[in-house]
């Protein structure tokens, strides 16, 4: 089985990626933009062969790139896992016969308002939505669905670039930052109101192999915006409950409208007075490591189980469901550079028996800013078999754990 790998080494969980390959019997090339030296030792041990481009989001150079390898020999699968990379990476598949997730499926999963259709046409409660290419359109739309609303770009990951809007004022702000009317375009939602959560799969051939749920507190916009805030997010061990049976349906059913085959997913959805609601999805793995915190929460390698999905079509292993896990973000009360933590030591000392790991930055170093993520800055990352038990620590790591910048 010969596998190509977009990108392999950053950011550095891409490598997880490439180990899993080689462990399930795989001959791995990876094309990526460092230069083989800057690899290291142990990512070159297990690539194969690599193939370094000036962009791995150049269709041009990519494909010129794919056909050298074809030319070497067989080529089974072409994988890439970044949200950026997605939809290049299938154009660059399609056209040189590799199997894997189709230029329909990766396009529905990144455009925002193509997206929404598809999916309303499957019976997939969502929220309204249109794309919006000038100030007219999307004026039209709040005229019609009504204030507060969203506005993001088309094809954005997270909250990158998205604003909650509550009247025309800010409407036309957000629509100048996103240069609509100046060849940018947006997509333009109805505001759902309630819990935000995710549905993260691997399928195989379009049947869900492996699942998880992770809630966040708060919902990703409000802690991107908000300094003050310790966001966290959790994934829970209580899955199969039967208050998530509407989620796991909906899951499926998306799965089947969008196309998608064999492939990890990240699927966002809202829980609130107007009943369960999806959000959008990724055809890839989450970001912000979480895929780590699965890992540590199910004594399971995940990346061994979608190498094996990719290569064999079967997954190996059962989750455990034996702890809740979180990802704690740790933000400095200024930006500037870090001074040093207060509440700390003291909080290692009443639950180190549950922290998994954590990033302290050094005294010194420079602040990230507050909407970089959840990654940026100081993180701890904790689990617990009890989910309720779980969020009070992360709540008490909020209110005690201070850093302190100038």
């Amino acid at each position: 089985m010969h596998v190509i790998f977009v990108e392999p080494r950053f950011p550095a969980y891409q490598q997880e990626f490439v180990r899993a390959l080689k462990e399930v019997g795989a001959y791995v090339t990876g094309i990526g933009e460092s230069p083989v030296e800057a690899l290291g030792s142990r990512l070159s041990g297990w690539l194969d062969a690599y193939e370094q481009v000036p962009s791995v989001c150049h269709e041009g150079v990519m494909l010129e790139t794919v056909r050298k390898i074809q030319a070497r020999g067989w080529v089974d699968r072409m994988e890439a896992t970044i949200e950026a990379h997605i939809l290049p990476a299938a154009t660059v598949r399609e056209a040189t016969g590799i199997p894997g997730t189709s230029v329909r499926s990766a396009f529905l999963c990144r455009d925002k308002p193509a997206m929404k259709d598809a999916l309303r046409e499957a019976g997939v409660s969502t929220a309204a939505s249109t794309g919006a290419d000038t100030r007219e359109e999307a004026h039209a739309f709040a005229q019609r669905v009504g204030y507060p609303l969203i506005v993001k770009p088309r094809g954005a990951a997270g909250a990158a670039g998205t604003y909650r809007v509550t009247d025309t004022a800010s409407l036309d702000s957000a629509l100048a930052e996103a240069g609509v009317g100046r060849g940018g375009s947006v997509a333009v939602e109805e505001f759902i109101e309630g819990h935000e959560a995710f549905y993260d799969t691997l399928s195989i051939g379009g049947t869900v192999a492996h699942e998880f749920i992770t809630h966040y507190y708060p919902g990703v916009l409000e802690a991107m915006r908000t300094r003050w805030i310790t966001p966290y997010l959790i994934t829970t061990n209580r899955v199969d409950a039967p208050g998530y049976d509407e989620v796991r349906q909906m899951g499926a059913q998306v799965l089947e409208a969008l196309g998608l085959g064999t492939t990890a997913t990240h699927m966002e959805w809202f829980i609130g007075p107007k009943g369960l609601k999806f959000s959008e999805i990724g055809c890839r793995p989450p970001g912000v490591g979480a895929w780590d915190l699965y890992c540590a929460a199910n004594d399971m390698d995940l990346y061994r189980d979608w190498a094996s999905a990719v290569c064999h079509r079967e997954v190996t292993q059962r989750p455990s469901r034996r702890y809740s896990a979180a990802l704690v973000n740790l933000r400095p009360d200024r930006d500037g550079r870090i001074v040093g933590y207060e509440g700390l030591d003291a909080f290692r000392q009443r639950h180190g028996e549950w922290i998994i790991d954590s990033h302290i930055p050094m005294p010194g170093t420079s602040t990230m800013p507050v909407d970089a993520g959840y990654m940026a800055n100081a993180w701890m990352r904790l689990r617990h078999p009890d989910y309720d038990t779980l969020r009070a620590i992360c709540d008490e790591l909020g209110q005690t754990v201070q850093v302190r910048a100038h």
